[in-house]
């Protein structure tokens, strides 16, 4: 009887999604906390954001060889687990300082993954299809 692996073992793509997702939380959550020096340190974390961004579209573009399409949907779905992942944690925030959660912030586990992973899609499908294109050129 043949082995079965994990799906995580047959899917790559799976647990580089969600490494990624954790990058951005850990990102998120990190780098706003200095009181001092904030524009530095929120450029900083952009710059740290994108690395995890163009580390995942070169995973999965010359490590996985997967099409545009599918490099720029597993990145666009690694940013929505970080934006859902921040925005859980900022509602757990609120309740721990506050004690209540207002209702709006159940439109954040919706609003923040939707408008961060659409532009994300939209700019690894392009960084992708250029990839693509320049391998097919130097061959």
């Amino acid at each position: 009887m043949p082995e079965t692996l994990p799906v995580s073992d047959r899917q790559p793509w799976i647990r580089a999604a969600l490494l990624a997702g954790a990058a951005y939380l850990i990102v998120g959550r990190l780098f706003p906390n200095p009181v001092t020096r904030v524009h530095f340190w929120r450029l900083a974390a952009w710059l740290v954001s994108g690395a995890v961004f163009a580390a995942h579209i070169g995973y999965e573009h010359f490590r996985l060889r997967h099409s545009p399409r599918a490099t720029a949907s597993h990145a666009a779905l690694a940013v929505a687990i970080g934006a859902l992942a921040l925005a859980v944690a900022g509602a757990v925030h609120k309740v721990m300082t506050t004690s209540a959660l207002e209702p709006r912030w159940l439109l954040a586990f919706i609003l923040w993954p939707a408008f961060t992973a659409v532009p994300a899609f939209l700019v690894a499908l392009v960084a992708a299809a250029v990839l693509t294109r320049f391998d097919h050129a130097t061959q």
